[in-house]
């Protein structure tokens, strides 16, 4: 019975660890990067400041 107990937190731990690690790999995704973007396109030239 103990065995199988453990190896229920374990799996709850890892699913734990897999969702903390999924939402900031998300947060990191959505966030917008500091500083200045330039593009350079058919256009000309495009200068924005973030």
């Amino acid at each position: 019975m103990s065995i199988s107990r453990n190896v229920l937190f374990l799996i709850i731990g890892a699913l734990i660890v897999t969702a903390g690690v999924l939402g900031y790999n998300l947060y990191q995704a959505r966030k917008q990067p500091d500083g200045v973007q330039i593009n350079v396109g058919p256009n000309g030239l495009k200068i924005q400041g973030k």
